[in-house]
């Protein structure tokens, strides 16, 4: 990957992943041994080793993939790696989505991507809010991201291009978090569920709105 090209897309620092990612693992293993104990007083040691591995394993597993993946752009790739290195190339994208994401209080919007070169899926989260604050992707990685966006002639590339450069204009006007589009349009999804997909027509009028 060359140097000049590559913008890393990471949300969270890398310390706040990994605390995160710890308290996972902390939780997955006090459950797996608590359900183990239960489980270990009729079927013995055995049974305890069971139930510990089915509940804790693959928990922890899940926590330290997710301590390990960050996301770059590379010219027009985004990128994720974990236990692999998964690619999609947006010039060649077969989806281009708004997710939002609501887990306790915090919502998440992030850009769901797919397509070649392996035809492979990506969740690029762009800002997390709770309450009126939150956490946003810089400005340097959001322009690259409209730019390469806009760049792809695609027409649900393109609104999404716009969407991201009235963030970028809002947030040099001094606006707060709650008045800037990122914000406002991840209001709009109904509470209540983990995981919705924004219907492109909703976001392409949304974003029609802007100034």
């Amino acid at each position: 990957m060359s140097e000049q090209r590559v913008v890393s897309l990471d949300l969270l620092d890398r310390a706040v992943v990994r605390r995160r990612a710890i308290s996972v693992v902390v939780v997955a293993v006090v459950v797996g041994a608590a359900v183990g104990g239960i489980v270990g007083l009729f079927a013995g040691p055995p049974g305890f080793l069971v139930a510990f591995a089915v509940l804790a394993v693959p928990l922890s597993l899940m926590a330290f993939g997710e301590a390990r993946k960050t996301y770059w752009l590379d010219g027009t790739q985004v990128a994720a790696r974990a236990f692999g290195t998964r690619r999609v190339d947006l010039a060649r994208a077969t989806r281009l989505d708004v997710l939002v994401t609501d887990v306790r209080g915090a919502r998440t919007i992030s850009l769901l991507v797919a397509g070649a070169p392996k035809n492979k899926a990506l969740n690029v989260a762009l800002a997390m809010y709770a309450g009126t604050g939150g956490r946003e992707l810089g400005v340097y990685e959001l322009r690259r991201l409209a730019d390469t966006l806009a760049g792809t002639g695609d027409t649900r590339a393109l609104v999404l291009s716009e969407l991201l450069v009235a963030q970028l204009k809002s947030e040099a006007r001094g606006d707060g978090a709650a008045d800037r589009p990122l914000h406002r349009l991840a209001a709009l999804a109904p509470s209540g569920r983990l995981a919705r997909r924004l219907p492109n027509e909703d976001v392409a009028r949304f974003v029609a709105t802007l100034d």
